[in-house]
């Protein structure tokens, strides 16, 4: 609970329709109270941190001027919320937050009626607030609608979108965008958007004519109208980068401070009374209010628990390399054997093991910022051209670039190879950045090849696999560390489509792919059971899958790929078209979109860690008991 002495304001709102309760002369002092209790939380929980620090004023003026949850405040780039989620009735559960049964990180709408549109991804506010306001212009109801961008979301292709359409509508959607501006997304926003933002000056005065002329001028399609209107943008565009926005349609206001109260509530006051598609622009710092945060705000973006007073200590000893540090070094390798790598990523420099490729090799080195579906075509371009281009992705964000994949790189069989990180189950981040889809949309994707590693040393082995591999490529890994196998520096390549046999045994033939052989080599040894290290999805290893169906009783696949279209299904296919008849059992990700918890809780509450394999495997051949007996039989065989 709360410390009501700590915190007298806080502890005494539990809905926004307490906020609403106070003298605005108190709001400062609540923000204040705010911050300082989301530093105390995140400190014992960790989780995103940042952001939410940089939005703290902006998040209390809006729920103490719009009466949510009627009216709909729509949140972009989630990892902003923590402050709306305390104001919002969970501000006694927030130290849950990404834990199992805990809060969620991202607006999720199952768990609160605030939260009026669940996000994970980026760009999605803008779209999904016109939405609302058209649905609530058609019911004839008076909710307003703001959609609050940032973090680097202006960024993507989606948002201008949205705004194109929104600012091109007869009649005028009444919807209201907030452009929260600190120049970030995870590393420093990057993109001619941010140059021109950054130039940004106010002009409180043109906006006080602008209105003024209005209400002179009458009809807004009448001759003097529209030429006193395009003359107003025209002159606006010598002072503040508002003509792209007003020549979308857009009233635009500001840049003002979005840490001043004061300032914030009259502008926000103003805003509300006026029609029409409205941006409010306003610069604030991630990380504001926490000194450490505001100096280094790539490494305050995301924490784990840390004490407020000391900030973020470094863990003293080795730990093993990720997935994500075996493909930078590999990156880095590679790039000083062949000059013609190049290296893309959508905003995800840090998160995808980029950082000292950017700084070894900045030439050969390109962020795309929040633009996942551009980074794939521009790959594409580059491989036109001779170059050789690696997409580092996670999994879950090269969904919003499949189109791209599929028909500007695969059609034309061009040369890029996609590291993917984040695959399959990714675990405290929930569904929106779970990976557990990519197997099955990539594997039936023609020309590409489609890699999953064992462990750490086969992740190397396969990215080189890949690039060297003259078309399209993807090597799909996932968070976090293998098992511990150690790299070597070579760079060695794997025979396309050729399976690993790690175990020879009997009855049942255990096939797993990527992340999930170590625990079935568990599986296999206490039942003496066959084992294969799958490693290509795309394509089998026919000939050994059409020995080991001559020698087994059944097959199992295993896969931490939802099951649906996934690998299994690859093997049955091909089975299958070989007229192949055997008893299968596909074991992978459930057919629904898990909650959020660690990566071994939701491995286990599948059935992939050792004991569910073990147990499912025994459910449908009981009689694979006698492990000892079954090694016997294999070595008789």
């Amino acid at each position: 609970m709360i410390d009501s002495t700590r915190y007298p304001r806080l502890s005494r709102i539990d809905a926004p329709s307490d906020l609403r309760q106070f003298d605005e002369s108190e709001l400062p002092a609540i923000a204040d109270e705010l911050r300082a209790y989301l530093i105390e939380s995140v400190g014992k929980s960790g989780g995103h941190f940042g952001a939410g620090l940089g939005v703290i004023e902006l998040t209390t003026v809006l729920h103490y001027l719009y009466d949510t949850p009627h009216d709909r405040v729509v949140w972009d780039v989630g990892h902003q919320t923590y402050p709306h989620k305390i104001l919002t009735g969970r501000r006694d559960r927030i130290h849950t937050v990404k834990q199992k049964d805990g809060v969620a990180p991202f607006p999720k709408r199952e768990e609160s009626e605030y939260d009026t549109f669940g996000v994970g991804h980026s760009s999605t506010s803008i779209s999904a607030a016109l939405g609302m306001a058209v649905a609530n212009a058609q019911a004839g109801n008076d909710r307003r609608v703001v959609a609050v961008i940032g973090d680097g979301a202006m960024t993507a292709g989606m948002a201008y979108e949205a705004l194109n359409h929104a600012g091109g509508m007869e009649p005028e959607p009444d919807v209201l965008v907030i452009l929260n501006d600190n120049r970030m997304s995870i590393s420093e926003a990057v993109g001619g958007l941010t140059k021109m933002l950054g130039r940004a000056t106010g002009s409180r005065t043109l906006n006080a004519l602008r209105e003024g002329g209005k209400k002179l001028l009458g009809d807004k399609n009448n001759p003097t109208a529209k030429f006193v209107r395009r003359w107003e943008e025209h002159w606006k565009g010598m002072f503040v980068p508002s003509t792209l926005f007003e020549e979308m349609g857009f009233h635009y206001t500001g840049p003002i401070d979005g840490h001043d109260v004061k300032a914030l509530v009259e502008t926000l006051k103003t805003l509300k009374g006026l029609k029409g598609p409205q941006l409010l622009h306003v610069i604030t710092t991630k990380g504001k209010g926490y000194e450490l945060a505001e100096g280094d705000q790539i490494g305050y973006h995301a924490v784990s628990p840390f004490d407020p007073d000391k900030g973020l200590v470094a863990k003293g000893g080795a730990k093993k390399p990720t997935y994500t540090d075996v493909f930078g070094d590999w990156l880095c390798d590679m790039a000083a054997a062949d000059p013609l790598l190049l290296g893309i990523t959508p905003a995800m420099r840090e998160g995808s093991g980029l950082v000292r490729f950017s700084k070894e090799y900045p030439a050969r080195y390109f962020d795309t910022a929040i633009a996942e579906q551009h980074a794939v075509t521009l790959a594409a371009g580059m491989a036109c051209e001779g170059a050789k281009p690696v997409v580092a992705i996670y999994s879950t964000f090269l969904q919003r670039a499949y189109d791209q994949l599929v028909h500007d790189v695969a059609v034309q069989k061009l040369d890029v190879l996609f590291a993917i990180d984040r695959g399959g189950v990714v675990g405290p981040d929930g569904a929106t950045h779970a990976g557990n889809l990519d197997l099955s949309f990539l594997r039936c994707v023609p020309n590409l090849v489609l890699m999953a590693p064992a462990d750490e040393n086969e992740c190397r082995q396969m990215l080189t696999t890949g690039f060297r591999f003259e078309g399209p490529a993807a090597v799909r890994y996932p968070r976090g560390s293998g098992p511990g196998v150690a790299v070597d520096t070579t760079l060695d390549v794997l025979p396309i489509g050729k399976a690993e046999l790690r175990k020879r045994g009997a009855r049942v033939a255990l096939l797993a792919f990527g992340a999930i052989v170590p625990a079935a080599e568990q599986v296999a040894a206490e039942l003496g059971l066959t084992l294969v290290n799958m490693r290509f999805v795309r394509p089998l290893d026919r000939a050994l899958l059409l020995e080991l169906s001559q020698t087994h009783e059944g097959f199992v696949t295993l896969e931490d790929n939802v099951v649906a279209g996934g690998a299994g299904s690859g093997v049955a296919e091909l089975l299958n078209a070989e007229g192949v008849t055997l008893p299968m059992l596909h074991l992978g990700l459930p057919d629904a979109f898990q909650h959020h918890a660690s990566r071994e809780d939701l491995l286990t509450e599948a059935g992939l860690d050792a004991a569910g394999i073990r147990e499912a495997v025994l459910r449908r051949w009981p009689h694979v008991r006698g492990g000892s007996a079954n090694l016997q039989a294999a070595a008789a065989g």
